[in-house]
């Protein structure tokens, strides 16, 4: 009989991954008392070592990045429009003087 899956909270996801960090039970301990596979509690565990100094960062940092993507994306948006302009005009050309586009090299 194929088992339901189960959609776990985030809570419940930081609450495992904390109790293995600390240590004071196996990996294999959690998973057995939660009903889940060790190797998602390990994995867990890891996300949770390797995202925690983003809790601490300073928020400027992260709105000053965000307005730097936001600007970026901007630029990028315009660029695309342009290319897409030029192309269009292009083919036309192409089909005024007879080129035929089909034979790219």
């Amino acid at each position: 009989m194929k088992r339901k899956r189960r959609h776990l909270t985030a809570e419940f996801k930081a609450r495992v991954a904390t109790e293995a960090l600390k240590g004071e039970k196996t990996i294999q301990q959690i998973a057995q008392e939660n009903d889940i596979a060790p190797t998602q509690v390990s994995a867990w565990k890891k996300e949770l070592e390797e995202r925690m100094c983003e809790i601490f960062e300073r928020k400027n940092a992260s709105d000053k990045q965000l307005r730097h993507y936001e600007k970026r994306g901007g630029h990028l948006e315009r660029k695309i429009g342009q290319l897409v302009i030029e192309k269009e005009f292009l083919e036309k050309k192409c089909e005024q003087l007879g080129i035929d586009l089909t034979e790219r090299p």
